[in-house]
């Protein structure tokens, strides 16, 4: 494969994917109404689907100690065509606050984005600063003059002096930060807090955002990066260095910020062993150096406890440079290409079959009840047809085809009567699950558990309190699944009722998924304790803490809250959708068939006459049908990266 450009290109294929879904949805929206099957409950669904896969974005962090080349990194894999380096990333602490790239696709512009460093010391989180834009320093980016925006994104890597009291107060760990040299007795800490980046870039404005993480120290003192930001990531890029391999540091960050439990880097965790440049060695040869470097590799995954293929030798430097001067030997031989090609099969992979697993499966399931109730019309048409064969029509067989139509009415009827009455139950208990995670309920918690931090004088008082949040917590969410499976059964019941009285078979609840947020508000319970037995939390002064404890903790349990809540509320209507869908199609085709027989019934019009109306009713059907055949073949299509692999599999076997 040729690996020059390939990531580029496997994202541009993503999106392409999911711009044929969303263009496939389209059309199906557009046949429901064309064939009268279009309802409000159809049209709501729709729309989730769709939100699912507009606001899809692929989160890649990059994590690493100073001066291992994370920046250099994202500047030969993203912004070589600028032909110079436009992050800053020359030797020492460049990047010195945590920093979002993305292109901001509803403002459509180029801009930086800057948090002042001094926020720390205020109440708000980072979350909260974000939806407070007169809090940052905004820098417009013009991407006609390269040169200039480099000089304003220097910005990212400003720091500034201030004594050791100020530097603590602001979260830092003193003896992490360098000295000033200018001002003896003062340290260096970052101007900033938080940058972002949004840049138009291809694979941006397809959705790739890339957290750019500082070393230890930043990481240490911004709890709400490690806490959320981080673990949220798809995928994390661990950078090392290939001339001092694993250091104490490196492990330090890997086990604590990494390799964790709470970590939710379901696309996987990937080791990069940069500036293998300072090993190649002309004197003894290229085989020497390959070997030096599957030394370094495989003492590397051991340490790491990762699979060997998972670690990454190359060179940052050299493959900007590569790409800049466009040598492909030079590329070829700092492995850059590599790390591509693993983000193309793993990362983008994993975010292709969550889009399948969690909107493909559905939709499939949806056309699938409109094509079963399209066909049940076809039935009856060749039915009608069948009577209209002699030289005149037999109306008595319409007369009682038209009766079995109304009975079958009747009972759709009834059925839709029956099932909003079981709707509005599921209303009723939906409130009831809504009020077990209700946002009232919710702050209740915080601030029983902010008076009790306050009133308490003692370490281990602290830490009661902080417990006893996530208790209450747990609690809630414990109830909230002990009455969502009696919510169902009772879903589940309904449907079984339903598939038996109807030709239904393929018909299934849709399930209210509560348990994965229990598991997320018990993971976050894990990182509560780690920032309870925190040293630098221990030593803090008590309003600080609380502070913390809120801006971080009690921040992130109310944004897995809101999750909670939207799924609880949403579920009682959803439940019942798929057969809400199937009857209100069923009832709608048969008032068109009842309809058409009582009119033939009553008319004088000739067999002949109504047999070619029929027959061009049946082919205009049977089109219909093809084109429902054509949208599911076309949303079943396997992703690029699966595709690409059937292809790598097919050639591999010859």
């Amino acid at each position: 494969m040729n690996q020059q450009g390939t990531l580029s290109q496997q994202v541009e294929a993503y999106h392409n994917w999911k711009k044929e879904l969303i263009r496939q949805i389209g059309r199906y929206r557009l046949w429901l109404q064309d064939n009268n099957l279009f309802s409000e409950d159809v049209s709501t669904r729709i729309r989730h689907g769709l939100e699912l896969l507009i606001e899809d974005e692929l989160t890649i962090a990059f994590v690493g100690e100073y001066s291992r080349g994370k920046t250099e990194l994202i500047n030969a894999l993203f912004f070589a065509e600028y032909g110079q380096r436009m992050l800053p990333s020359q030797a020492g602490r460049t990047t010195m606050c945590p920093t979002e790239l993305f292109y901001d696709r509803s403002a459509n512009q180029n801009y930086l984005l800057l948090l002042p460093i001094e926020t720390r010391t205020g109440e708000l989180s980072l979350q909260q600063l974000r939806k407070q834009p007169e809090r940052w320093v905004k820098h417009d980016l013009d991407e006609r003059n390269p040169e200039i925006m480099r000089e304003v994104l220097a910005e990212v890597a400003r720091v500034k002096s201030v004594a050791p009291d100020e530097a603590r107060k602001l979260g830092f760990d003193e003896d992490m930060l360098e000295h000033d040299r200018n001002n003896p007795g003062n340290v260096l800490v970052p101007a900033w807090r938080n940058a972002q980046i949004s840049i138009r870039h291809p694979m941006f404005e397809r959705g790739l955002r890339i957290l750019d993480t500082p070393g230890l120290n930043a990481l240490g003192s911004e709890p709400e990066l490690t806490i959320s930001m981080l673990p949220r990531a798809h995928a994390v890029i661990f950078v090392l260095s290939a001339d001092t391999g694993v250091t104490a540091s490196d492990m330090t960050i890997w086990k604590e910020h990494i390799d964790t439990e709470h970590a939710d880097h379901r696309a996987g965790r990937f080791a990069v062993l940069n500036k293998i440049d300072v090993m190649w060695d002309d004197l003894q040869g290229e085989q020497h150096t390959n070997d030096a470097i599957e030394r370094v590799r495989s003492y590397t995954a051991d340490h790491l406890s990762i699979r060997q293929q998972d670690v990454i030798p190359l060179s940052a430097k050299q493959g900007l440079l590569a790409r800049v001067r466009k040598d492909s030997e030079l590329l070829q031989r700092s492995n850059i290409g590599q790390l591509e090609h693993l983000i193309i099969q793993r990362i983008l992979m994993h975010k292709e079959q969550l889009i399948t697993q969690n909107l493909i499966n559905d939709l499939l399931g949806m056309l699938q009840n409109s094509q079963a109730a399209m066909q049940y019309r076809l039935e009856s048409l060749e039915e009608e047809r069948q009577a209209c064969t002699g030289t005149t029509m037999d109306k008595p067989a319409l007369s009682r085809m038209a009766d079995r139509a109304q009975k079958d009415y009747d009972f759709y009827y009834k059925k839709l009567i029956t099932l909003r009455s079981s709707r509005r139950l599921m209303g009723s208990q939906g409130d009831m699950l809504t009020k077990l995670v209700a946002e009232d309920r919710f702050e209740s918690h915080a601030d029983k558990v902010r008076h009790m931090m306050s009133k308490s004088w003692t370490t281990a008082g602290m830490n009661r309190a902080m417990d006893h949040f996530f208790e209450l917590l747990e609690s809630d969410l414990s109830n909230l699944l002990a009455e969502g499976r009696l919510a169902e059964k009772m879903v589940a019941a309904i449907y079984r009722r339903y598939n038996e009285d109807t030709r239904a078979r393929h018909l299934e609840p849709i399930p209210l998924r509560a348990g994965r947020h229990v598991i997320a508000i018990r993971e976050l319970r894990k990182k509560a304790k780690r920032f309870r037995i925190s040293p630098k939390n221990l030593l803090t002064e008590q309003s600080l803490l609380v502070r913390r404890f809120f801006n971080v903790m009690v921040g992130e349990a109310r944004t897995l809250h809101d999750r909670v809540r939207k799924d609880v509320e949403r579920w009682p209507q959803e439940a019942l959708l798929p057969i809400m869908q199937y009857s209100m199609e069923q009832k709608q085709l048969l008032e068109h068939q009842i309809r058409r027989l009582r009119d033939m019934v009553r008319s004088d019009r000739d067999s002949r006459a109504e047999r070619e109306r029929l027959q061009n009713t049946i082919t205009d059907l049977k089109r219909q049908l093809e084109l429902a055949d054509a949208m599911m073949r076309q949303i079943r299509k396997p992703a690029p990266t699966m595709i690409q692999q059937k292809v790598v599999n097919i050639s591999g076997a010859v």
